[in-house]
């Protein structure tokens, strides 16, 4: 729940935003303005919220003004109702009719891209509208920044504003901030025809709570995310690299009270008593809908039809009251389906109307809300045929005004509200004709006890689900994931201090960097399909060869590739190479040798095994499995996600049944892998030993006193991490240790004799560095964005160490090549200062 600021005296802060504000704009005059909120929508949505907050709204005010002395009018105007607007001038057609309605509108309602035509209108394409859409979403950004105050929660909404969480998370990384789809999400076979489609994503994905309308929009999305930006779906939502993104489920509702105390005002109920004289004898159907592509209007005249030539009798008892309410007339797709539904009254009412008598009342227009009461109350029955909803609040509204009549409601199963009033409502597909005609016929010939039974039934949901509820259900959802976050900010490790790493390295005596390889220092991705095509970043050759040959320096690339691949890579450099997870260990300088391995380690498992992962990749596109020594990897990354993922839970069935029932093995699920490895194989475990050969090949005369380790690691191998964490010293300690061996006194026999010790790592706190690269949770002190930021780092080693010392390790195209790269990174100017030169 909400923490009241007591010592300041104040409500925290609410800033909803949406793409229109709550009012209604009238020029009056010179820089005067008219205004009157909006009732009902996001107003009453959040009415039990404005009691917790002190609650602002921006967004578009819904008129065009140019002028700034207009603009600041409507702005004083605005603020006294709690408004901030968002002027978005020249930018609103292109975002607006173009991005959100032309082409975000009809994917999220399963319509599909629409074909771009170049011939209409050049200025007007694809691109041209989401480059004014990003722009419009920095618009809001940057009213949101002037009007920003510390503690302050963000409640953007609906599809209009998918680019503005990110563009606040990186603005302020600690603004809370919810996202609301008020529009249904499609499959992700729909969405993924978006060619915007990882970047929208991607940016939603940074909010911390994605509120959807029921569970198949929720789970739509968490599979599209799947899918399209390989990230794994759990019941929380979306995590990515240990982020979790909370997506949850918030059916919204209606104010039943307002609709209720409507039906018992004196106005509305003489409109009541006329409209009941008006259709005396007659059953009412009614329909309330918007006129577009998506409410199903032609299809719900098409199943009245339809039950009138099979129900002769109800053909003078019966009428079908359908209000239309008139949207974007000027967009050719819409002129089409209200052409088609002009064409369907009169042919229905010419076949089956008479000069007393019409089957069909139709309204191209709005009603005023105590008439729309009025019709609620007085109809039979409720008929919504949406081909694609949200939500669709009328069947709602229909419910909270039928508790005299209670008559029945027939609902669109593709509506949001099928899953929440389907308990007490006859559910169709309003593409089946003779399906709509049955419900209706049912409807109408419903017995009044199983009408009032299905009515209680959805009047307590409509009366206990209300927008009220939804409102408060988010923002106490929120709240609580932000609560969490803070506490889980405090255990992320920070971000890796590179100027530290650079300062303890050039003051270090014996220092130990430990690299892995894939997603370290291999080469960019992009065009690698397979992990057996594993080169090293050309970019790093001549820094990796720098380091490799500076005296002070030991360079290990710790593995779980095998041997050739590290051979064919690394085989030029001065360098320690550890294959197959340290399972194999070789100075470039030497041979291979199996390291102390654990005691009677049976490989008989291998073939087996192998014959398994060569039967899954067969079946499974686009994977593949490479084959060590001691190790075999199963990789579906580039394989469809989900299939991959139910692929390897039937792989790991067959394996435990088969060839690894007995074996001594460990079993790892990445998250698109499956490993299986001799026990004992991690890097954690691995790295003792290579310690210790280490320290046997070479005359290690002075102790380790500085550790540089980073990589992007599963999980179970960061236990390399905390290795070293049992080795720190205190400083005490740290500094006898060091003039002992400084006077010579330790010898390398009495070191080989020792296990991995202070006699060979001598190591304080804040000479070690591990980071993880691109990974929120994990074992490392620090985290590092990137293979690319890592790349980075180790250039500024190599230049810094031969800035200070003066010496050349660089061949000269080498040097000038990493000089190159980082006279812009100033990095001698640093070294300067570090060094006390000015």
């Amino acid at each position: 729940m909400v923490v009241y600021d007591e010592a300041c005296g104040r409500r925290p802060r609410l800033l909803v935003v949406a793409n229109r504000l709550p009012v209604s704009a009238k020029r009056t005059g010179e820089n005067s303005w008219s205004l009157e909120m909006s009732p009902g929508g996001l107003v009453s949505g959040l009415l039990g919220v404005t009691a917790q907050f002190d609650t602002k709204w921006v967004g578009w005010p819904g008129v065009d003004v140019y002028d700034e002395v207009e603009k600041r009018a409507l702005s004083k105007s605005l603020a006294e109702m709690k408004c901030i607007p968002v002027f978005l001038e020249e930018v609103f057609d292109q975002y607006y009719n173009g991005y959100c309605n032309g082409i975000l509108w009809p994917i999220l309602h399963h319509m599909g891209l629409p074909q771009e035509d170049h011939h209409l209108d050049t200025n007007k394409t694809f691109q041209t509208q989401y480059d004014a859409y990003k722009k419009a979403n920095r618009l809001f950004l940057d009213v949101i920044i002037k009007n920003y105050e510390e503690g302050d929660i963000v409640w953007c909404h609906d599809y209009h504003l998918m680019f503005l969480p990110q563009y606040l998370k990186e603005y302020n990384s600690k603004i809370k901030v919810g996202w609301f789809l008020h529009s249904p999400f499609p499959s992700s076979e729909v969405y993924k025809t978006l060619p915007s489609r990882s970047e929208l994503l991607r940016s939603v994905l940074r909010a911390d709570l994605l509120g959807f309308h029921t569970y198949d929009f929720a789970r739509h999305f968490v599979s599209t995310c799947t899918r399209i930006l390989g990230v794994e779906g759990t019941h929380e939502g979306v995590v990515d690299q240990g982020r979790v993104t909370r997506v949850a489920v918030f059916p919204i509702g209606i104010d039943p009270d307002r609709f209720i105390r409507a039906c018992e005002l004196p106005e509305v109920k003489q409109q009541m008593n006329e409209l009941k004289e008006r259709f005396a004898g007659k059953k009412v159907i009614l329909g309330v809908d918007r006129l577009d592509m998506i409410k199903g209007i032609p299809q719900k005249f098409l199943g009245f039809e339809k039950f009138l030539e099979e129900n002769p009798n109800w053909r003078d008892k019966v009428v079908l009251v359908q209000i239309a309410v008139p949207t974007r007339n000027g967009v050719p797709e819409y002129r089409k389906v209200k052409t088609q539904v002009h064409g369907l009254v009169g042919r229905i009412n010419g076949r089956f109307g008479s000069v007393s008598s019409l089957p069909i009342h139709h309204m191209d227009r709005s009603v005023d809300f105590n008439y729309l009461c009025a019709l609620y109350a007085i109809a039979d029955v409720m008929l919504v045929t949406s081909l694609r909803d949200g939500m669709n609040l009328v069947s709602y509204e229909f419910v909270a005004c039928q508790e005299v009549k209670k008559g029945v409601l027939v609902l669109s199963e593709f509506a949001g509200a099928g899953q929440s009033l389907g308990a007490g409502a006859l559910l169709v597909n309003p593409w089946n004709v003779t399906e709509v005609s049955s419900a209706i016929k049912e409807a109408l010939n419903m017995p009044a006890e199983e009408r009032e039974k299905r009515h209680r039934v959805n009047f307590q949901y409509v009366k206990t689900h209300s927008a009220k509820k939804w409102g408060d259900d988010f923002m106490s959802e929120l709240n609580e994931i932000c609560a969490e976050s803070e506490i889980q900010i405090r255990k992320t490790p920070q971000e890796l201090p590179q100027q530290d790493v650079i300062q303890r390295y050039l003051q270090s005596n014996n220092r130990l960097i430990i690299l892995g390889f894939f997603g370290t220092l291999t080469e960019p991705m992009n065009n690698q399909t397979e992990e057996l095509d594993l080169k090293l970043n050309p970019e790093l050759k001549g820094t990796l060869k720098a380091l490799c040959n500076d005296p002070k320096t030991t360079v290990v690339v710790l593995s779980r590739s095998g041997r050739n691949i590290l051979d064919k890579n690394f085989g030029e450099y001065n360098i320690w190479l550890a294959a197959e997870n340290g399972m194999f260990l070789r100075h470039t300088t030497g041979e291979w040798v199996m390291t102390n391995m654990p005691q009677n380690m049976n490989l008989d498992w291998v073939d087996g095994t192998k014959n398994v992962f060569e039967y899954f990749t067969d079946r499974t596109p686009r994977s593949f499995f490479k084959a060590n020594e001691t190790s075999l990897v199963w990789n579906y990354e580039n394989a469809d996600i989900k299939f991959g993922r139910a692929q390897a839970r039937d792989m790991l069935q067959y394996l435990w049944a088969g060839p690894i029932s007995n074996a001594s093995v460990d079993v790892v699920r990445g998250n698109h892998s499956v490993e299986v490895h001799a026990t004992g194989g991690t890097k954690g475990a691995a790295i003792g030993r290579i310690l210790r050969d280490i320290m046997r090949k070479e005359s290690m005369t002075t102790p380790i006193d500085y550790v540089f380790c980073s990589g992007y690691l599963l999980e179970k191998d960061e236990d390399i991490y905390t290795f070293f964490e049992s080795k720190i010293v205190p400083s005490k300690l740290s500094h006898e240790t060091r003039s002992k061996s400084s006077t010579g006194n330790h010898s390398l026999k009495k070191m080989k004799k020792k296990k991995v010790s202070s006699n060979v790592l001598d190591l304080k706190k804040e000479n070690y560095f591990s980071a993880a690269i691109g990974q929120a949770r994990t074992k490392a002190r620090y985290v590092i964005d990137s293979s690319e930021d890592v790349a980075d780092l180790l250039h500024k080693l190599a230049v810094a160490e031969t800035t200070t010392t003066g010496t050349d390790p660089f061949p000269d195209s080498e040097l000038c090549e990493c000089k190159r790269k980082f006279e812009t990174l100033d990095i001698y100017r640093t070294k300067e200062i570090s060094n006390g030169r000015r």
